[in-house]
């Protein structure tokens, strides 16, 4: 794929695994932003305006972005490489903030169903993973259905701006609450 495409779409990976559950969690964002600033992982991008954008498109369009997102992760032609990453991308941000939901396991299963990567590549690099990638998806009417719940049971707020969630960190830095 296209490096410039598909650091959008990690980019967007990473963003639809901290909103899948409904919050925006700060250990999220900032895991986020450091993969960025350590790694330039998402390209040559200024993070907080495209975060930003991220926001409003989620804010305009709810669980429509999220289905989106996923119907461009499923006609994107990914290498190996870039699966892994993507991978490493979701689990790490889903496990940023130290708690799992069952709405993000759920989210995840839906993304992985829509990978060709095998288990062993995977699991050769992270071993830690095995949990999100056992399968108990078994068919195409048992993803929709997954798919399905998923987006019936989740509602998504209206997230507040990267400037306005960065300020808040500043002043919990600061010591001011």
């Amino acid at each position: 794929m296209e490096q410039i495409k598909f650091n959008e779409l990690l980019l967007k990976t990473a963003f639809s695994c901290m909103a899948c559950d409904a919050d925006i969690d700060e250990r999220e964002l900032q895991l986020i932003k450091q993969l960025h600033k350590d790694k330039q992982i998402f390209g040559d991008i200024d993070i907080n305006a495209k975060l930003d954008e991220l926001l409003i498109d989620i804010n305009n369009n709810g669980n429509q972005f999220l289905k989106d997102y996923l119907r461009e992760l499923k006609v994107s032609n990914l290498s190996e490489n870039e699966e892994l990453k993507l991978i490493e991308v979701a689990i790490s941000t889903i496990k940023a903030d130290d708690k799992v939901e069952y709405s993000e396991i759920k989210f995840f299963k839906v993304i992985r169903a829509k990978l060709s990567i095998e288990n062993e590549p995977i699991l050769n690099i992270h071993p830690n993973f095995e949990e999100y990638l056992e399968r108990d998806i078994v068919s195409e009417s048992y993803l929709s259905k997954l798919k399905n719940d998923f987006f019936d049971t989740q509602t998504l707020p209206k997230f507040d701006t990267i400037s306005n969630i960065d300020n808040i960190l500043l002043d919990k830095t600061n010591g001011e609450e």
